[in-house]
């Protein structure tokens, strides 16, 4: 069974504005954006070109619960343009960035089997933490390696700027 990504009903509609929020209530239902309220954001996204940004949850949505057993999933995807952002949201003191890592290489191989990344210009994840805000250096060899193996970069922080 392929999964669809790009279902209409899966996605928000398109946002242009500078700043917005990704929020995970972590209680079981699926994240989703928000406008205000920046207290309740796990992840801030900076748009300064105002482009249109589509975000589309994944876990719970794309993916749910039941489906596909033991394989993680990441929160979200933002597209816009050429580009394709995969998005993992957490609000965990320790013990989040390995699980984190997981989530994202999972979710980078069910969208590479269903729709591949070969339209997509530039590539990310992000590993995002409400209680670990700032960029955390990810080893240069470890970086390396993600982008040679999925094709993707991976950053380590709760800041994700839209280029």
């Amino acid at each position: 069974m392929s999964v669809n990504f790009f279902r209409e009903d899966y996605k928000e509609p398109p946002l242009n504005n500078a700043l917005f929020g990704l929020c995970d209530d972590q209680n079981g239902t699926k994240a989703y954006t928000k406008l205000n309220e920046s207290h309740t954001w796990i992840a801030t996204v900076k748009n300064s070109k105002r482009i249109p940004v589509v975000f589309t949850s994944i876990d719970k949505c794309v993916i749910n619960d039941n489906e596909y057993p033991g394989r993680g999933r990441c929160d979200g995807m933002l597209t816009f343009s050429d580009s394709i952002y995969f998005v993992e949201l957490k609000d965990m003191r320790s013990g989040w960035l390995s699980d984190a890592k997981q989530q994202l290489v999972s979710t980078i191989k069910f969208f590479i089997e269903a729709h591949g990344l070969h339209r997509y210009k530039h590539k990310k994840a992000f590993a995002c933490n409400r209680r670990h805000r700032h960029f955390q250096e990810i080893d240069n060899e470890e970086n390396l390696s993600f982008f040679r193996t999925y094709g993707v970069r991976i950053d380590v922080q709760a800041e994700i700027l839209v280029v």
